[in-house]
């Protein structure tokens, strides 16, 4: 039998959300932090410690974060799947009506329900139950290493684009070089992704560059509100 080839895109949910998210963080955080003590009228050596440090922090910070949130998720996936286990060893039968059950729900009579959960539960009953009953699948399963990495990476990544630019700018000019540099990486980024995800570019590079314009806007002011000259 013929298998018709398809290219689909759920399997990249958890590393690219994991990434994008660092990325954009990673720009977001850099360049608000760099515009803010820019415009506190500080100096080109004091703006590059501060990026610098904002961005190791934030790296770190990204995967401590990522790690735990994940490993709450996956956590609580194998407590399901430990739970399941246990019902398929106790109450082997009910555990089949329930996944009959489910098919049903989702548009096939009664006799095929039972025939097709018949046939799953004795190729890989847990399988079954995790993928139907849980929502759980090889796909979207928790992985808390892969998003930790991928957070402080693309954390890395992206913040290394406002302080590139902040290095190579005139001090008087960091501010605003870095603002405008800083939205078209955003925008970029809000493409890139949306396009490997099979989105809307226009409503992610909206999206990404408002929220990022935002930021700046605020910490720009308040750099101006409280600094004072070098």
């Amino acid at each position: 039998m013929m298998r018709h080839s398809e290219t689909h895109r759920t399997d990249r949910i958890g590393w690219l959300r994991a990434a994008v998210l660092g990325a954009n963080d990673g720009i977001v955080s850099t360049a608000s932090l760099v515009v803010g003590v820019a415009a506190a009228e500080s100096n080109h050596n004091n703006i590059m410690i501060a990026g610098a440090a904002g961005m190791v922090a934030g790296a770190m910070s990204m995967a401590a974060g990522e790690y735990v949130s994940v490993s709450s998720q996956s956590d609580t996936e194998n407590a399901d799947i430990a739970r399941e286990r246990e019902e398929l060893a106790s109450t082997p039968i009910a555990e089949l009506d329930e996944l009959a059950a489910i098919y049903v729900e989702r548009g096939l009579d009664e006799a095929l329900a039972r025939q097709v959960a018949q046939q799953l539960t004795a190729h890989d009953a847990l399988g079954a139950h995790a993928r139907d009953e849980l929502g759980i699948s090889e796909i979207t399963t928790a992985r808390p290493v892969q998003a930790a990495l991928a957070s402080a990476a693309s954390f890395a990544v992206g913040a290394t684009l406002p302080l590139a630019a902040a290095f190579f700018s005139p001090e008087k000019m960091i501010s605003v070089i870095v603002t405008v540099l800083s939205l078209l990486f955003l925008a970029l980024l809000g493409g890139v992704s949306a396009n490997a995800g099979g989105a809307p570019v226009s409503n992610a590079v909206a999206r990404v560059t408002f929220w990022g314009a935002l930021a700046m806007a605020a910490t720009a002011g308040i750099g101006m509100l409280f600094g004072v000259a070098a």
